[in-house]
């Protein structure tokens, strides 16, 4: 049986590829994965075949938001890179029954190149931007073409947006990175109390420069949740931004070590004066399924939170990914359950600024009254902005419904 290749670009766009990946073989299909921009962890963690020598940049992928970033991945290689991903589609192009793209217009790009019957599932576009969805050149001509069995949105309302512009049939079954997080975790102890999480994001060192900007803000938290016995502050972080990172930067702003645990899916906690932080690894689901309101400077984790139902407080920084653009663009994306204080982010008065509305929205949520009333409406945002659990079953169904039906299966 030939595979089905799933191709990527982004570390968001890993995680669905991967969740969806696994689904495929889980019913028996073989999968080969080709991640079009830095290594493709989620790949090698879910067990899937990845091909090529990956390679990671500090971009992310994301140099397009601005030109330093572009000059910045010119000047890492990251085109010529990119070139040779695309090459190794072209020489095994007739390896695969069928090429699923997750992402933007690259992988779409990529999957036209190969010239084999393709999906997509276009998670990097959404009518919620703007109302009514302009899909780059050439991207929109390119999945009108009849090499492009289905497709698939991020949403309903892109769904039915594309539908009607480009007169052919999109469809919306979910989103996959919903389900790494929907999934019961084991529950993290806080008993009767308030939970904030922190979520620096994914990339170093933007995501070091970001933990900086959070531990700058804490400290200026009103003064009754400096007490542990009411707010428990955690940290979901990646693997690499390791607790000898965290150790320099935490040190230099005044925190000191309180006790640290051994290995990955550890957990440290870090002193400054009454606060006290919990840093964790291997435990994002179980953080972020245990927050009241979550401190975010990401894209796909946000996104994960809103279809949890979590309030979210954007922090914007210097990027290359969350910029204060990147964060506009968010809250239009996401709605009215992701926030952002206003000003920049660098500087105290700014960051007090935030401080002070994490506390208003703390104070919402712990309201006898206003609390479950906003809770209800945070499902229901989360709901028809994100979707339901269960888009990798979906969207892996739909995919084995357009693939030929082995011999076998015929003669049973």
């Amino acid at each position: 049986m030939k595979p089905v290749l799933l191709l990527s670009n982004g570390h968001g766009e890993d995680l669905s590829g991967a969740l969806l990946a696994k689904a495929l073989l889980d019913r028996g299909q073989p999968v080969e994965a080709l991640p079009l921009v830095g290594h493709g962890q989620a790949y090698y963690q879910a067990g899937i075949t990845v091909l090529g020598q990956t390679r990671e940049y500090s971009t992310g992928g994301l140099g397009y938001t601005s030109l330093a970033g572009r000059l910045q991945e010119l000047s890492q290689g990251q085109v010529g890179y990119l070139l040779r991903r695309l090459t190794l589609v072209l020489r095994h192009r007739r390896r695969w029954q069928l090429v699923v793209v997750v992402g933007d217009l690259v992988p779409v790009l990529a999957a036209w190149l190969a010239r084999q019957p393709a999906v997509v599932y276009l998670v990097a576009y959404s009518s919620h931007y703007e109302g009514r969805l302009r899909l780059p050149w050439p991207c929109g001509w390119l999945l009108r073409r009849p090499l492009f069995q289905a497709r698939w949105s991020r949403d309903a309302l892109t769904a039915t947006d594309l539908s009607q512009q480009q007169g052919c049939d999109w469809a919306f079954h979910g989103n996959p990175f919903l389900d790494l997080v929907m999934a019961s975790p084991e529950p993290l102890p806080r008993p009767g109390r308030q939970a904030l999480a922190l979520l620096p994001g994914s990339r170093l060192p933007e995501a070091l420069a970001n933990l900086e900007l959070m531990l700058r803000l804490l400290p200026l938290l009103p003064e009754p949740l400096h007490d542990p016995q009411r707010l428990m502050l955690r940290a979901a972080l990646v693997r690499n931004l390791n607790a000898d990172l965290v150790a320099g930067l935490a040190t230099r702003l005044g925190w000191s070590l309180d006790k640290a645990g051994q290995g990955e899916g550890s957990m440290v906690r870090w002193r400054r004066g009454t606060l006290l932080l919990e840093l964790h690894w291997g435990r994002f689901a179980a953080v972020l399924a245990d927050a009241d309101l979550v401190l975010s400077m990401t894209g796909t984790a946000a996104e994960q939170a809103v279809g949890l139902g979590k309030p979210v407080l954007q922090i914007p920084g210097a990027g290359p990914q969350f910029t204060p653009g990147f964060a506009e663009a968010q809250r239009r994306l996401l709605g009215p359950g992701v926030v952002c204080a206003p000003g920049g982010s660098s500087n105290q008065r700014s960051l007090a600024t935030s401080a002070a509305l994490a506390a208003r929205l703390l104070e919402r949520q712990a309201d006898p009254i206003a609390g479950p009333a906003w809770r209800r409406e945070l499902a229901a945002l989360g709901a028809q902005r994100i979707g339901t659990a269960g888009g990798s079953d979906r969207l892996a169904a739909a995919i084995m419904e357009l693939l030929p039906t082995p011999p076998q299966a015929r003669d049973a």
